[in-house]
């Protein structure tokens, strides 16, 4: 929306399509769930009976405590709300001096969409805490050469570096400063941290809550029996590590909604946990993730990896047009198992190769395993069998084992 690629009415369903669904569709607010009568209390005074609920009250952005976030031209992006404030602000102030404070995908696919709605218009900088971008989706190698080309297309990358405090003139933003007393001139701050579970409701009809949200079985049942939560306000569990996460992205989302609406309905499929799966558009630039990084699995979960890196391309080398691809994928020394895998290219197909690595890490998948992976190919739509990336990813990782 914020770059004019989408408008809110192409975003939000329209009320005939709950009509036409047998929805009845109640726009109030839910303040109140009386357990003991089973009724919902909604903002506009009626109540209003159930047999189960489901909670999809989803998360709310998380603000950093950093003087100044209550400025005039401070905003976070969460909703299509949030994106309209932010396109009135961009077209009524003519703000140029952008300053994003986080350096995961919403932050830098905001940036790098306004930059090429207005090439040499904007300028604008992001800031992040990690020693590069996309802290949680790539690992050094691939996000160091992301970083260069984000440079290279005129992002200003701030990494490592943290925003202490936000200037302002006249209740207006002026500036953001950094603990290394750097001021970045800025006329518009926006906020991606990450994002909290609302769990106002949860709390007052008195579920258990877990660590980052409501807690949830495997059949997304709370410790209510006739209510039960998915999406952004649940707590999930990873299902390499079989810990906590938050995982408030799309796709688990829309699994949980799906497989919450089957539970209502009586059948009994359990959610396998998350693998926290993404996809960004960078300028012409395509990165996805899957699973543990490299990172992840040996600083944060304590194990002993073997990966491999491979580039290849979209086409053989032989069809004009092929653009350049890498893939890495990370696998644990003692099992062999895949635990995760990195994409990053020029073009928007390979990227869906993440969803068959998440295939291959839900299908406990080994080196072994992969090294006989057959793809279906084609000179004009696959790399020649002699790059094919996963293959090789896993011969590589062979090698590296002695093996």
């Amino acid at each position: 929306m914020v770059a004019g690629l989408a408008t809110s009415d192409s975003i939000t369903n329209p009320d005939k399509m709950f009509d036409n669904a047998g929805i009845n569709l109640v726009k109030a607010r839910a303040t109140r769930v009386y357990t003991d009568k089973k009724m919902v209390a909604v903002s506009d005074g009626r109540e209003i009976p159930y047999d189960k609920i489901l909670l999809a009250v989803g998360a709310s952005p998380v603000v950093p405590m950093i003087e100044g976030r209550d400025l005039d031209g401070v905003f976070t992006l969460r909703s299509v709300p949030d994106a309209e404030k932010i396109m009135r602000f961009l077209e009524e102030r003519k703000a140029k001096r952008l300053v994003f404070i986080g350096a995961g995908f919403i932050s830098l696919e905001m940036g790098t969409l306004l930059s090429g709605s207005k090439p040499e218009y904007y300028k604008m900088t992001v800031v992040g805490r990690r020693a590069h971008p996309l802290p949680f989706m790539l690992d050094t190698e691939l996000a160091f050469r992301l970083q260069e080309y984000l440079v290279a297309k005129g992002l200003e990358m701030k990494m490592g570096q943290e925003v202490t405090k936000i200037l302002g003139q006249d209740g207006r933003v002026s500036a953001v400063e950094l603990a290394t007393g750097e001021r970045l001139d800025a006329n518009m701050v926006i906020m991606s941290v990450g994002a909290r579970a609302n769990l106002e409701l949860a709390k007052d009809i008195g579920l258990e809550i877990g660590q980052f949200g409501i807690k949830v079985n495997k059949f997304l049942e709370t410790s209510n029996p006739d209510i039960l939560a998915a999406g952004d306000c649940v707590s999930k569990e990873h299902f390499v590590t079989k810990k906590a996460v938050p995982a408030q992205i799309r796709g688990p989302a829309v699994i949980q909604g799906r497989l919450a609406a089957k539970r209502l309905a009586g059948y009994e499929i359990a959610f396998p946990g998350v693998l926290n799966a993404m996809a960004v558009k960078l300028f012409d630039k395509t990165v996805a993730a899957t699973g543990l990084t490299e990172a992840q699995a040996r600083d944060t979960e304590g194990l002993e990896t073997v990966s491999a890196t491979v580039d290849s391309r979209s086409k053989h080398g032989m069809i004009h047009g092929a653009k350049p691809w890498t893939i890495k994928l990370v696998f644990r020394k003692d099992t062999q198992r895949l635990i995760g895998g990195q994409i990053l290219s020029d073009s928007q197909a390979p990227a869906k190769e993440i969803d068959t690595v998440s295939a291959l890490i839900l299908g406990g998948k080994t080196i072994a395993d992969l090294t006989t992976f057959i793809c279906a190919g084609h000179p004009d739509c696959s790399s020649e069998p002699s790059l094919e990336p996963i293959a090789i990813c896993a011969e590589q990782a062979l090698q590296k084992l002695g093996k």
